[in-house]
């Protein structure tokens, strides 16, 4: 639902919506409990997307995690000017990196904080 919104919808394509029974449960009232919960969870997800948006909470860690690529070297590859000799030249300058974590764990609880809100 978030890629939808950032999209700006649907446009001509459409999305699968899978509301069949997998189980024992397989009459009408089953059916229609499972479209009904499908539903549910389509609404649940359309709301929090929003929320995510409006809050800017991927965009946030998007552009922290990828902020090497707006200056330096990073700008230079994304820029298409660093070429295998700059590169070479700039990692024989720069042997040791600093690794740093893409804080994956702090980003599920922040969206699990999201789905869990009423």
């Amino acid at each position: 639902m978030y890629e939808i919104l950032q999209n700006g919808g649907l446009g001509s394509g459409g999305l699968n919506f899978d509301a069949k029974v997998r189980r024992a449960s397989f009459e009408l009232e089953d059916i229609l409990y499972a479209h009904i919960a499908g539903m549910d969870a389509f609404a649940k997800g359309l709301r929090v997307a929003h929320r995510l948006i409006e809050d800017r909470v991927f965009e946030d860690v998007i552009k922290h995690r990828y902020r090497s690529f707006s200056e330096g070297i990073g700008r230079d590859i994304s820029e298409g000017k660093a070429n295998f000799h700059t590169l070479e030249e700039y990692a024989l300058k720069h042997p040791l990196i600093r690794n740093e974590s893409g804080r994956e764990e702090q980003l599920k609880a922040r969206l699990n904080q999201y789905l869990l809100e009423d």
